[in-house]
């Protein structure tokens, strides 16, 4: 048996500031892990590839405030300067969805 990924511990060197926004940071990144494993099986955040973080903005957070959202965003930067990749991501908030509806 295998012991569950720890967030905390990866994180670790990354996460810098006040003590509220590390915890906020190290929540968000656990729910983050949680979806994604639930919805592809990925145990780990080595494992994840560009289109899971993508998806967890903008489809599973879809129904959530567009300040929440952002949030995440914040998260997901973290989680991918922990990782070393040069990925980056756009939320699609309800304000881009009316501007594009317009044009």
């Amino acid at each position: 048996m295998s012991k569950p990924f720890d967030m905390e511990l990866f994180l670790a060197g990354i996460l810098t500031g006040a003590n509220a926004t590390r915890q906020r940071h190290l929540r968000q990144a656990k729910v983050i892990h949680a979806a994604i494993a639930n919805r592809w099986h990925r145990d780990n955040p080595w494992t994840w590839q560009r289109k899971h973080l993508d998806w967890f903005l903008n489809q599973h957070l879809n129904q959530h405030a567009e300040s929440t959202r952002y949030y995440y965003l914040l998260t997901v930067h973290s989680l991918t300067l922990r990782l070393r990749k040069p990925w980056q991501f756009k939320v699609v908030g309800e304000s881009q969805e009316a501007v594009r509806g317009a044009l």
